[in-house]
């Protein structure tokens, strides 16, 4: 089912307004991952305010969709959408990776209302999203099962003997996006670690592969439709981004994969976000 045209610019202005509000929280608090969190804004928010069958008010309902951002670094982007979605009050955002906030640095299961699965360490979130989807097609749920993974992060093992497993037990609702940035901490992808043709890989390993844009609305929303009708198992959704998208001297920088944000690089990149650059 494609998007209309007014819901696709109500999400593209949702999508400018967490881009402002990131950059905003994170040089309040001196502290965060810009980079990756804005790589993956269009495809979070796509996910939350268009595609998942979600209960804010009742976060552990069995008939929910679940997500694991395995990018764990990512979080600040995952909590505007929570938030924005009434997991819990908007003003908690301010308590970000403050002592007593349940808003950790890296999502916690334990402590945040609709984070599913508690993530930091790179590598393990796609094997969790293939348990939670088995558990639900054991279960006889129709729930689906999204993991958003970082391209540095399937440098891991882990990731791969999840791949190979996915692809012998076959869940049907189990669809992995690839936050496909090309940067990572230290450097490029290339210069750190080059995992090749990203899509020839997944699909050798039996996965069902969609290429996008993943800053297009309209594409991701069309991708996920795509993989909830093949049916026929685990679907890897490879979303070409930029990271640190939206504001220049950030973009494709890994410098800015943790950096503080000075009050100096806050004022021009509030000039350009709010300029509608």
């Amino acid at each position: 089912m494609s998007i209309s045209q007014e819901r696709l610019q109500e999400l593209t202005a949702l999508c400018h307004q967490f881009r402002i509000d990131l950059v905003a929280l994170l040089h309040k608090i001196q502290t965060g991952h810009p980079g990756g969190s804005l790589s993956a804004v269009e495809i979070i928010t796509t996910l939350y305010a268009e595609k998942m069958k979600l209960f804010p008010q009742d976060p552990l309902n069995e008939d929910r969709d679940r997500f694991v951002l395995s990018k764990g670094h990512a979080a600040p982007m995952l909590y505007l959408n929570l938030a924005d979605r009434g997991f819990f009050p908007k003003e908690d955002l301010a308590t970000l990776r403050q002592i007593g906030s349940h808003l950790q640095g890296h999502p916690c299961a334990h402590k945040t209302p609709g984070v599913e699965v508690s993530t930091g360490p790179l590598g393990l979130g796609l094997s969790a999203g293939l348990g939670i989807a088995l558990a639900g097609e054991l279960q006889k749920k129709s729930y689906y099962t999204y993991v958003l993974l970082g391209d540095g992060e399937i440098q891991e093992g882990g990731i791969w003997e999840a791949l190979m497993c996915a692809h012998k037990f076959k869940p049907r609702r189990l669809i992995a996006i690839l936050d496909h940035n090309g940067v990572q901490l230290d450097g490029t992808n290339e210069e750190i670690m080059p995992v090749g043709d990203v899509k020839a890989k997944f699909a050798a390993f039996g996965w069902h592969t969609i290429s996008i844009n993943g800053h297009d609305i309209a594409a991701i929303s069309q991708a996920i439709d795509e993989a909830k009708a093949y049916g026929e198992g685990p679907v890897m959704i490879i979303a070409e981004t930029v990271k640190g998208k939206g504001v220049s001297f950030m973009e494709g920088k890994n410098t800015w994969h943790g950096k503080a944000i000075s009050d100096s690089d806050y004022e021009k990149a509030m000039l350009e976000l709010k300029g509608g650059k």
